[in-house]
């Protein structure tokens, strides 16, 4: 009976009593029911208030299309954008030893402590009617702030860490053997990558990807500095949620909050499925027999 309680703990890796781990389990479920089931139970609840009817037709409003197409448009264009920087400089960062390395995983974490309302009036800074390069578009007809570009870069400025960080971990922890192992063998950088180095990150890139994407059409701070608020033009989907809700019109504004809350629920679900896929090849990896030696299989006169 003891052996038995001693493995318990060992394996729990805690000497507390049984009833500390139901009380910590008790808040924690606690504080997921307070603070994110009892909101999103809310935020349904009231957009059905007046029935599914009023909802559908606060989604059919052509602002509200308006709204939702522009949110897909940015989301468009700012994840493969980033996808393509957060594998550079995760490769970058994991594989290459240089001058500065801590300096640039200090700015890929930037977003991260930069309030995104500061992130957005740096750009009205910087491409606004009275910014350091304002008056030069302004001659050229060329609009950034209060249009669809100014919108897409704020996008990008808070959402960029997102891919990076889930790779730069993931590759330093791998190393670099298999690669080398690849070069020795002729392969060329571009095949290395394909073959050897993005298998290895999939999931990695993958759960980013659903991040990065979760935040771009989430994004309200600084797309509100640097949208303008113009109606049916610049407004994404949390905007026109508060333009709904400052007018009092709850139900049309929770019906379009209700849209952004079901694809939170869509991302946690693909989010689910990627961990599940992940750790199922993990284990098929940790059960596979350990690989013969490469001059095991190759000629007898190659080895000699």
């Amino acid at each position: 009976m003891g052996n038995t309680r001693t493995q318990r703990t060992a394996k729990a890796g805690t000497t507390e009593p049984t009833w500390v781990k139901w009380t910590l389990l008790g808040l924690a479920l606690g504080f997921i029911f307070l603070f994110l089931l009892l909101p999103l139970a809310a935020v349904f609840t009231e957009a059905l208030r007046k029935g599914g009817g009023a909802a559908l037709e606060a989604l059919k409003e052509p602002d509200a299309w308006s709204a939702i197409s522009l949110t897909l448009i940015v989301a468009a264009i700012a994840v493969p954008l980033n996808l393509v920087f957060g594998i550079a400089a995760a490769w970058c960062i994991a594989k290459y030893e240089f001058r500065g390395k801590a300096f640039l995983t200090t700015l890929v974490d930037l977003p991260f402590s930069v309030s995104p309302v500061v992130a957005g009036l740096v750009y009205v800074l910087m491409f606004g009617a009275q910014g350091w390069i304002g008056p030069w578009l302004a001659a050229h007809d060329i609009k950034i702030v209060f249009a669809i570009p100014g919108i897409v870069l704020a996008t990008i400025f808070v959402t960029f860490p997102f891919i990076a960080r889930e790779l730069i971990p993931l590759m330093q922890a791998q190393g670099t053997e298999e690669e080398q192992a690849a070069i020795v063998l002729g392969a060329t950088g571009w095949q290395t990558f394909w073959h050897v180095t993005l298998p290895n990150i999939k999931w990695g890139l993958v759960y980013g990807v659903i991040l990065c994407n979760a935040r771009a059409m989430g994004e309200f701070g600084a797309v509100s500095v640097v949208s303008g608020h113009i109606r049916g033009q610049t407004n994404t989907i949390p905007l026109h949620v508060e333009i709904l809700y400052n007018e009092y019109q709850s139900v049309a504004a929770f019906a379009v909050a209700s849209l952004l809350a079901l694809l939170a629920l869509v991302t946690l679900v693909i989010k689910q499925i990627v961990e599940w896929r992940f750790e199922r090849e993990m284990k098929a990896a940790a059960q596979l027999p350990p690989e013969r030696p490469l001059t095991a299989s190759m000629p007898a006169a190659a080895q000699a």
